[in-house]
């Protein structure tokens, strides 16, 4: 499932995901056995003049018996090798590619299943970032996060129930619990989501976040929801390192920490 979170700040965009792989494996004529592999990499990055763009992924750990960033190679040879993109293309190109990919090794075992991508980046002589989200198969077309010059914010997907808490006052299942327990109409849930959420959401000042405490918010949801997991009986599927990469118009994509891959001595 993972944890993906994509912040859009006036100074830059941050990606930032954990490294868990959860995969569900037969064991004889029994139920799937879940599996755990904690040095997965859900960030996607790519080579210049590509280097403006980066790609976070979630849901699904994979699509046939690979992950999304072993066809990263593949998908660096569709691109122009000197032609800088629009974020937007970049994020219509990457879903074309993967809704292929995801059709051809598409098994009945993955009818339910779903692969999300954020798509961050600056276009040529743009002031501020872009960022577009979609989900194979269930809504490939690419749309906007945080659209405009002066729209910011932080989009976050995967296993969001403990960010949810944090950020919004509560999971998104408590208005389904209230309606039932209550008998509401849907009128009345709707009255109960906006008190809510104007009275419990954590007030953050996005248009005003240094690029430095973007980076700190999306560690913060990412490693709260990790230790949040040890004591909950529930699927532990976010885990293992944490990555983060910034995007700026200047610099473009620089990674602030990225797992390397290493021997048996340190």
């Amino acid at each position: 499932m993972s944890l993906a979170v994509v912040v859009k700040g006036p100074e830059g965009v941050v990606l930032a995901a954990d490294s868990r792989a959860t995969l569900e494996f037969p064991v004889g004529e029994g139920p799937h056995t879940p599996i755990n592999f904690d040095n997965a990499t859900k960030i996607l990055s790519f080579s210049e003049p590509h280097n403006y763009v980066g790609v976070v992924t979630y849901g699904t750990a994979a699509i046939g018996l690979r992950t999304a960033h072993s066809y990263v190679p593949e998908f660096e040879l569709t691109l122009e090798k000197e032609k800088r993109l629009a974020i937007k293309e970049y994020a219509e190109r990457l879903s074309k590619f993967f809704v292929k990919r995801w059709k051809e090794t598409s098994q009945k075992d993955q009818e339910e299943q779903n692969i999300g991508f954020i798509v961050g980046g600056y276009d040529r002589d743009a002031a501020y970032g872009e960022v577009f989200g979609f989900e194979i198969p269930r809504s490939p077309e690419p749309q906007p996060k945080h659209a405009g010059d002066h729209e910011f914010g932080m989009s976050w997907r995967g296993q969001t129930q403990i960010a949810n808490r944090l950020l919004n006052g509560c999971d998104p299942a408590t208005f389904e619990v209230i309606r039932k327990a209550l008998d509401l109409d849907e009128q009345q849930v709707e009255r109960v989501k906006g008190a809510i959420k104007s009275q419990l959401r954590f007030p953050i000042p996005f248009p005003v976040l240094p690029l430095q405490d973007c980076i700190d918010l999306a560690i913060f949801l990412i490693r709260s929801t990790i230790t949040a997991q040890h004591f909950a009986v529930n699927v532990r599927a976010v885990g293992g390192p944490i990555e983060v990469a910034c995007i700026t118009r200047i610099d473009g994509l620089k990674y602030v920490q990225k797992k390397e891959v290493r021997g048996e001595f340190e």
